[in-house]
């Protein structure tokens, strides 16, 4: 393909100051159960490109579902007519130089192929997932889903870019609904789709997923006897898939620097964050180590180039709780005369790459989840985001789990339902006083991340250790 891309750049013939075209081809499946019943069992061939030009100083975007020379000349024309247009509206200049030349691949790491399984044995799967979690008739529906996706991209540009990328991956959730004397609860296998990662079948099909399919029905039932989570102001430990969604909503999205810059206050609102604050900001308590890293292996959103074809690399955007960098690309980068990374990212190839999340992860710190809890006199521990809530400037939130206990005199104990807390992102962040070690570590991801117009989803992951926050306002009720 990337041949076959050159050659019809080569033939392309426009006064552009640069020319990339970006071809993408995604195979998906999806099998779901529902109470041990076939939901959905699909699968789809999705391919196109996006033409990108530059030319008077600004870009402009066509997109084509025909890989054809004829059809990619029409895109050129069209995306260069379209940079023409916009240059007499501009509010920042380019110039190649935002477009490095690259030339590299990625490919995902894979042990089992997805072909492996047949559409049978997936769906036999997932129908003993199903009754797994059934583990007693106050269990009123149970859910088992499996997606894929095949994901090959190529890159080249007239300056002379070659970038190939293959992704693999998978996607899975369990949950269960348990209902009885009026009581409805909901638990889910860290949260919905949370189990979404890089590689192949066997990120799916792992040792301890019996076990968690078993400990979500288990807890679904637990939940109906529970009493509510108290109202008070207290110490608030968070296992790692709550902190995926608290990374996600209070730390990747206002250090985009699209937001920073207003591009996003139409659609999803903007930033607290000044252009001002990189490397002065203090974000969060000095324990707070937050990374981009696109590299780490398994973990969803890793790539080694993103969308425009900037290499990507590890980087700390916060650093002992001081703000270092911002979430944007090299236009961003340029715009806001400010650090950024290698995150310009298109959720297909009918859609120009935006600013976006990637894996953004909080580094591990020095305490045991056993040493943790034992130095809590008092305190709430939660896990699996259910709810969100948060102001347009990323600093008000409101955040709802599936499932908590007490923590009293260094043990859990209580089982508690409808646990919320509430804060504002900078409180939040400082009060931040105990990180997990390595050993707390756990990685997750989401197929749901949405921003832009036209509306653009994408996949985020997120690692991170439990975390103790204190002075937390907590509070309980399922309509709270």
């Amino acid at each position: 393909m990337i041949g076959h891309l050159t050659a019809i750049l080569e033939q392309i013939d426009i006064s552009a100051d640069w020319i990339g075209i970006r071809a993408t081809q995604t195979t998906s499946t999806t099998r779901s159960m529902r109470d041990g019943n076939p939901q959905q069992n699909g699968r789809a061939l999705n391919r196109g490109a996006m033409v990108e030009v530059l030319a008077d100083g600004q870009f402009g975007y066509s997109a084509t579902n025909q890989i054809t020379p004829e059809a990619l000349r029409i895109a050129a024309q069209q995306a260069y007519d379209q940079a023409i247009a916009a240059s007499q509206w501009a509010v920042h200049p380019f110039t190649a130089a935002v477009r490095p030349t690259v030339v590299g691949s990625y490919t995902s790491p894979l042990d089992q192929p997805f072909d492996s399984l047949t559409a049978a044995e997936i769906n036999d799967l997932l129908r003993q997932l199903c009754e797994r979690l059934k583990v007693s008739a106050d269990i009123v529906r149970t859910s088992a889903i499996a997606r894929t996706h095949d994901i090959e991209s190529w890159l080249v540009s007239s300056n002379g870019s070659q970038v190939h990328q293959k992704l693999n991956l998978i996607e899975g959730h369990l949950g269960a609904i348990a209902q009885a004397a009026g009581v409805t609860q909901a638990r889910t296998d860290n949260g919905h789709m949370a189990h979404s990662y890089q590689g192949g079948w066997e990120r799916f099909k792992t040792a301890d997923l019996w076990e968690r399919a078993t400990r979500t029905g288990e807890q679904a039932v637990e939940l109906l006897s529970a009493p509510d989570c108290p109202n008070d102001t207290t110490t608030l430990v968070l296992a790692p898939d709550q902190m995926m969604l608290q990374l996600h909503e209070s730390v990747g999205h206002p250090l985009e620097l699209d937001r920073i810059l207003g591009d996003e206050r139409n659609y999803a609102g903007g930033s607290f964050v000044r252009p001002q604050d990189f490397g002065q900001l203090a974000y969060g308590s000095p324990l707070m180590n937050v990374t981009f890293d696109a590299t780490h292996p398994g973990e969803i959103a890793s790539y080694d180039y993103d969308d425009t074809g900037t290499p990507a690399q590890r980087e700390y955007l916060i650093r002992q709780g001081i703000l270092q960098r911002g979430l944007g690309g090299l236009e961003s980068q340029r715009r806001l005369n400010s650090p950024g990374v290698a995150c310009a990212r298109a959720c297909n190839w009918n859609r120009p790459a935006i600013d976006r999340m990637a894996n953004i992860n909080l580094e591990s710190g020095e305490t045991s989840f056993e040493n943790m809890i034992s130095s809590i006199e008092n305190g709430v521990y939660m896990e699996s985001n259910r709810s969100w809530s948060i102001d347009d400037q990323r600093r008000k939130f409101q955040f709802g789990c599936e499932y908590a206990r007490k923590i009293e005199n260094g043990k859990l104990t209580t089982p508690l339902k409808n646990p919320n807390y509430r804060a504002t992102t900078p409180q939040f962040w400082h009060s931040l006083s105990q990180v997990g070690d390595a050993s707390t570590m756990a990685v997750y991801g989401t197929p749901y991340c949405g921003k832009g117009e036209p509306n653009q989803l994408v996949r985020v992951g997120h690692a991170s250790p439990v975390c103790t926050f204190d002075n937390i306002e907590v509070f309980g009720g399922a309509g709270a």
